[in-house]
């Protein structure tokens, strides 16, 4: 029996474990990647954990999330990041050199490689044929200390593409089509793999797009297979010689399939304020808008703007639109001035920013109160704009630009024919702004730039015998880690300060929440369906452990995230019988007894008893060998130091 292409590079780097759907499985990391905004907290705790250089293939520390300096705040972190990749091995690319994901696919990527980011959207680099998966900043450090990555054997999906896209409709909306089918959970424990002739169809930059917004069904990744399409793009780049061929097996067998024609598609569009809430253009209607913005790690290639450029050219944005537009990476931005594409871009009325995240994560330009914003990115959580009302619709490039133009909501198919949009041979190719390590024999000389908001890692400590605690906080399904740790420009400079930024954990859903969980000293949080999803933030955890978290007991968790509860030390559990959600509520005491005890001996259904009803509740507490040794020592940190102690 043939293996699928996932199943091909997992094996390859299989360190610990078996390759059985469902069972843990340990593989090493050849590359790494962090950003500012996770990064600080990852290599406080690469400090840590006295490793003095990184052990992997590759890895890079950029910076493109709080590049908005209102304050000093950020650039003592960006100054932190870059002394300490000098000083520790670490590639890093500077302020205006682009989106992690963008870069990378551009300069750094390696078909057949294996990836993780301390970013959701590392999935980006399956694209190219890598294994590239989102993880906690805990798990990026302990890899770049040579440390094995631990995740779920994933069930693998096959997506067979066949076809080819019509005229204006766009790789946007394929990502949009499998959202719409399979859901934001319908990904939890697999990789999504694409297939068929219709692959051939698309671009690298066009695939990229679809293996980053991948990332909001829950996957544990995507990928396509490296062919000679992969080849010109990485050829174009002057990186010819990283190119290998990627494929499945002709007899490989999929856990599920998918069949999606392109010819078949239409422009979609995600509404408020879910990914998968995905409708044709035509369903949702006239729909009057206030903002278009274009950009962010889905939709920022030159191909995106080339596209861009053409259906603006000679036009002028409409007067009741605000149109902004992010190029993803410096090369990007280099080459759009080389080909007149940005001067068409100004001319048109567009507001050019910086080649970093931006209004994806709340930095900047949030709509108007109860606007109706069209982004080119990957999510669209309530929020998350900066805009607590914002009303945000995930599209295309295309359809943003067109609808930039009218005014409204509107069909790119309207346009007419659509020219041959190629990328050129020959990429612009300048890494001036990517700073290499220092040598080894010189890494002693460099010092750490350590600025007055870098404070270290939360204090863990060991499992507790018995855990009694109030429920702090009960919440639904569907809580993303903007609900529980939110962006934004102001909160996101306070990243390398967990006390401060705990002030915030959970405030989208409950102001009081942080004083309540603090006087409470130890507490219990309650919540529904597929809780945690979105981003890879650790903060999410780490500031609930701050607060006195001591753990999360849910209908069912986001991979990452209850990933970076564990490595935190909080327990993740789950309900056996979700109707017993309904048994707690807010300020009940919840207790679990000889909790150690029976984590201890390998037990994973437990008893919560809530004191305050009576009720006795069974829960589940699902730990590996491994993971249950990184619980009872407190967390990944404590866990990793005692390992390398030994």
């Amino acid at each position: 029996m043939g293996l699928t292409l996932t199943e091909k590079i997992l094996k390859a780097h299989l360190v610990e474990g078996e390759m059985v759907k469902g069972s843990e499985i340990g593989i090493r990391i050849d590359q790494t990647l962090t950003q500012d905004a996770t990064g600080t907290m990852a290599y406080l705790e690469f400090e840590a954990m006295g490793v003095p250089r990184v052990r992997t293939e590759r890895s890079v520390a950029y910076i493109d999330h709080n590049t908005l300096q209102n304050g000093f705040e950020n650039a003592d972190d960006h100054r932190f990041i870059g002394s300490v990749a000098k000083k520790h091995g670490i590639y890093f690319s500077r302020p205006g050199n682009g989106i992690c994901h963008q870069v990378h696919l551009e300069r750094f990527g390696v078909p057949g490689k294996t990836l993780i980011g301390s970013d959701s959207h590392t999935p980006t680099g399956g694209g190219i044929g890598m294994i590239a998966m989102g993880a906690g900043g805990l798990d990026v450090a302990v890899a770049m200390g040579g440390g094995t990555y631990y995740i779920t054997c994933p069930k693998v999906v096959k997506v067979e593409l066949t076809g080819k896209l019509s005229p204006w409709v766009a790789a946007k909306d394929v990502i949009l089509e499998v959202l719409r089918r399979m859901s934001v959970k319908g990904g939890v424990g697999k990789v999504i793999e694409y297939c068929g002739e219709g692959v051939k169809t698309l671009s690298v930059p066009e695939r990229a797009t679809i293996t980053n917004m991948g990332a909001e069904l829950g996957a544990t990744t995507s990928i396509f297979p490296s062919d000679e399409v992969t080849k010109q793009f990485l050829e174009a780049q002057g990186r010819g010689e990283v190119w290998s061929e990627q494929k499945a097996d002709p007899d490989a067998v999929y856990d599920e399939e998918l069949h999606i024609d392109l010819s078949e598609l239409v422009p979609l569009a995600a509404c408020p304020h879910s990914p998968d809430n995905v409708k044709t253009v035509a369903e949702i209607g006239k729909l009057k808008i206030d903002q278009v913005c274009i950009g962010s790690c889905t939709n920022s290639s030159l191909l995106d703007m080339m596209k861009v450029a053409h259906i603006l050219k000679g036009k002028t944005v409409n007067p009741d639109v605000s149109l902004a537009i992010a190029p993803g990476s410096k090369q990007v931005l280099n080459m759009m001035a080389d080909m007149g594409i940005l001067g068409t871009l100004i001319a048109a009325g567009a507001r050019i920013l910086e080649s970093a995240c931006g209004p994806c994560i709340g930095m900047g330009q949030s709509p108007n109160s109860g606007g109706i914003s069209l982004r080119t990115f990957n999510r669209n959580f309530l929020g998350r704009s900066g805009t607590k009302d914002g009303q945000i619709y995930l599209v295309s490039p295309e359809l943003a630009a067109y609808s930039a133009l009218t005014g409204y909501l509107s069909d790119p198919r309207e346009l007419g024919e659509m020219p041959d949009f190629v990328l050129p041979e020959k990429f612009s190719v300048n890494d001036n702004m990517i700073v290499l390590p220092a040598p080894e024999e010189e890494m002693d000389k460099v010092e750490i730039l350590r600025g007055p908001n870098i404070k270290p890692f939360p204090e863990t400590a060991p499992l507790e015998a018995t855990i009694e605690a109030g429920c702090s906080l009960k919440v639904g399904d569907n809580i993303t880690t903007d609900h529980i740790m939110p962006a934004g420009a102001k909160i996101l400079p306070l990243r390398s300060n967990i006390p401060a930024i705990s002030q915030h954990c959970f405030t989208v859903c409950d102001e009081a929440f942080p004083s309540r969980a603090k006087e409470m000293g130890q507490s219990i949080i309650v919540g529904g369906s597929n809780y945690g999803q979105g981003s890879s933030r650790e903060h999410a955890a780490l500031a609930p452990l701050y607060l006195g978290v001591k753990a999360v007991l849910v209908k069912s968790f986001a991979r990452i995230h209850r990933a970076n509860l564990i490595n935190a030390g909080i327990l993740p559990l789950t309900f056996v019988n979700e109707a017993d959600y309904e048994k707690i509520s807010q300020g009940d005491v919840l207790e679990l007894a000889d909790i150690r005890r029976h984590i201890e001996a390998g037990e994973t259904t437990l008893t919560l008893v809530n004191k305050t009803t009576g009720a006795e509740i069974p829960v589940l507490c699902e730990l590996t060998g491994r993971t249950k040794d990184i619980i009872l020592a407190g967390g990944l940190l404590d866990y990793t130091r005692d390992k390398l102690s030994k």
